[in-house]
This record gives structure tokens, C-alpha cells and sequence, in this order.
């Protein structure tokens, strides 16, 4: 993620309190997963045999 990405997302969330810190951490982290579940899709699973399986387990990281 690039400073600049980070200044858009932070401009995002408004910055007007603890809610918004929450808000903006959390678009932080969903934008982490997507990047590692990108890179797993890169990649053979050979135990699963699914390019997605890996992938598919980060993303759902975000629905806990």
C-alpha cells in the first residue's frame, strides 16, 4: 500500500474521532487481505489441488 493509498483511505474515514480511527483500521485490513489473498491465487494449493482455497480462507477473514 502506498502513502498515497493511505491518505486517501485515512481522508475516507474523516479522522473526527475513535469511531473514525475504527473505520479507517478497518479499511486497512481489508486492503491487507486482499492483497495476500492476491498473492495466493498466484499459487497451486497442492494439498487442496484449488488455486483459490488459501485465497478464499483470507478474504473470509474479514467476515469473523
Amino acid at each position: 500500500m502506498t502513502d498515497d493509498e493511505i491518505i486517501e483511505m485515512s481522508s475516507k474515514a474523516g479522522f473526527n474521532g475513535l469511531f473514525s480511527l475504527i473505520v479507517f483500521a478497518r479499511m486497512v485490513a481489508e486492503r491487507e487481505r486482499e492483497e495476500c489473498a492476491k498473492i495466493c491465487e498466484n499459487y497451486e494449493d497442492y494439498v487442496k489441488g484449488d488455486t483459490n482455497y488459501h485465497a478464499t480462507l483470507i478474504r473470509a477473514r474479514g467476515q469473523e
